[in-house]
């Protein structure tokens, strides 16, 4: 099995040089669990790919060069070689992330710097064109009031008053495990989180877009704590209603179940949301787990599923930990099993490839494998480990 690596180059002060090449045991041995080796370059990226995209069908990578924001297209030459399709196109300060459309014919960018969603035509070679800037997010926090309208975000959650709680219920003993959202509010006096947030403060930081059944698209803006729904309507995307999450927890990426609910990993707060529509196609939250046993300084990265479904797998950077989480009920709810050291430092991305996961380690300068329990899904002792520079991003090469 091989594996394209994302990374950061020199212009984000990484030492990867290209999009390289990871290789998971021999050519043609079966499974993920087999040793990792490192071979190199597939092509000299000229910046940071830190996120990497595959065409549906075609031999194309897609690669968002964060640094110069801008989207470059290369395609497959050979088992480990790919070469440029096309020049780069522009979509926004640090393009973070690329999503493209299961027909193979739309490509959408999301940049944390200027909180940019860009869509862009896929020609029948797999050559973006034509970029088109959607309607940019508003922070439902800028004005008087700091709550969540309810009927954008459902249930209203108070970060503060949960960590409050539960840190009663955790007892002296694990008190100090439970993330602390309480310290801001408790700091102000009012309750209400960071005084100086808000239009002072605020700025739209978009990071991901996914693909949903039926034609749905979902982003994340990390900045203003939401999650906007879109239609494509070929001249661009076209606003589809928008979920309003609590002040500050920082909506990063989304794993869909086939539940038909959506899982939130939020960055800043080291939680999970699950969130689902109603029957008028209106989505709510309907309920949130913390990451418990992350740290107040951690920050959430990746959020994936096992094969079956029935376990999630959340990341965080810091204290360098990969969460365990049962699925339960319809899938609108998940229930903390285990957290356990990632084995290397700065967990960026993850990916579980059958009984297998496999972490990119950004800071630690390699990827490591560990397997998978079968009956709790928690991640194992490390089996393999391999050097590989400042790794993003990890993407299966067909």
């Amino acid at each position: 099995m091989r594996l394209w690596l994302g990374g950061y180059t020199a212009d984000m002060d990484g030492s990867a040089t290209g999009i390289g090449m990871l290789r998971v045991g021999a050519d043609d041995e079966p499974g993920s669990g087999g040793r990792l080796g490192f071979d190199g370059d597939a092509v000299a990226s000229g910046g940071s790919p830190s996120w990497l995209a595959a065409h549906p069908s075609r031999d194309v990578v897609y690669a968002a060069l964060e640094g110069a924001g801008a989207v470059q297209a290369f395609r497959r030459t050979g088992p480990t070689a790919l070469v440029r399709l096309g020049e780069p196109v522009d979509a926004g300060d640090a393009v973070c992330h690329l999503a493209v459309s299961p027909a193979g014919d739309r490509l959408i960018a999301s940049c944390w710097g200027d909180g940019r969603v860009v869509s862009m035509d896929l020609d029948a070679s797999g050559r973006p064109s034509a970029p088109k800037i959607a309607v940019a997010a508003v922070d439902p926090y800028d004005g008087e009031s700091a709550a969540a309208p309810a009927s954008a975000a459902g249930p209203d959650i108070d970060l503060a008053a949960a960590a409050r709680a539960l840190r009663e219920a955790a007892g002296d003993e694990y008190a100090h495990l439970v993330p602390d959202h309480d310290a801001a509010a408790d700091a102000d006096g009012d309750g209400d989180g960071d005084a100086d947030a808000g239009a002072s403060g605020r700025s739209s930081h978009s990071h991901q877009a996914r693909y949903l059944p039926g034609g749905l698209i979902a982003t994340t803006d990390m900045g203003f704590d939401l999650v906007r729904f879109w239609r494509d309507g070929g001249a661009g995307l076209r606003a589809h209603g928008e979920v309003v999450l609590p002040r500050g927890v920082g909506p990063r990426h989304m794993l869909w179940h086939p539940s038909g609910h959506l899982y939130v990993i939020a960055e800043l707060a080291c939680e999970v949301f699950v969130l689902s529509p109603d029957a008028d196609g209106t989505w709510r939250v309907r309920s949130s787990t913390p990451l418990v046993g992350t740290l107040a300084d951690d920050t959430a990265a990746e959020i994936t599923a096992s094969r079956d479904g029935h376990v999630v797998h959340a990341s965080a950077r810091g204290s360098d930990t990969v969460a365990t989480l049962r699925v339960r009920g319809d899938g609108d709810r998940l229930d903390p099993v285990a957290l356990v050291e990632a084995g290397t430092h700065w967990p960026r991305h993850h990916l579980v490839l059958g009984d297998t996961m496999l972490i990119a380690g950004q800071l630690g300068e390699e990827v490591v494998s560990r397997p998978l329990d079968e009956r709790t899904g928690v991640p194992g002792r490390i089996r393999h480990r391999v050097a590989v520079p400042s790794p993003t991003c990890l993407l299966p090469a067909r």
